[in-house]
């Protein structure tokens, strides 16, 4: 079964819902959302997607993004795939959201309505690798010199959202 996305105006009324391909083709305001998760240091989790992901391939992101399905809660949605994705279950808190359209290369679009997570994980991953090839812990420094050097290496999404993150949370 085709990956549904549920399609909403900008203030979160639900239109219906449509193929996920079809919303980045067409570049449709969908809804989705994104956590962050910290060490103890404060160093924040990045993950890299899979080579084989249909856009953004081999590329560097905070912990989890994707889309809540029809009928699912925003944090039932991020529990969800923390677990799908990284193989972990820990608290996490809502923190805003808001509105971007990101242009994702082979002529997709990320026009999401995202609402943020944080929380905190010390411990094992069980990655799941269709999703992600690897993780790693970074300060936000580094993170900030990485992304200036090689912006390439970084989702278009994650370089708005992480700059969304800063005037809100940082």
């Amino acid at each position: 079964m085709e990956e549904q996305v549920v399609l909403v105006s900008e203030k979160d009324e639900i239109l219906g819902v449509m193929n996920k391909m079809q919303a980045h083709e067409n570049g449709i305001l969908h809804r989705a959302f994104s956590v962050f998760l910290f060490n103890d240091k404060g160093e924040m989790l990045l993950q890299k997607r899979a080579a084989d992901k249909y856009h953004s391939p081999n590329q560097w992101t905070n912990a989890v993004c994707s889309h809540p399905r029809m009928g699912e809660t925003y944090m039932e949605a991020a529990q969800r795939r923390l677990k799908e994705e990284l193989g972990i279950e820990t608290p996490i808190t809502y923190r805003f959201n808001f509105l971007y359209k990101a242009d994702v290369g082979q002529n997709l679009w990320e026009h999401e309505l995202d609402h943020v997570f944080t929380g905190n994980f010390e411990g094992e991953f069980k990655l799941n690798e269709e999703e992600v090839s690897e993780v790693r812990y970074i300060s936000i420094d580094e993170l900030d010199k990485e992304m200036s050097a090689n912006p390439e290496n970084f989702t278009e999404w994650f370089k708005i959202i992480l700059k969304e993150y800063k005037q809100h949370l940082g």
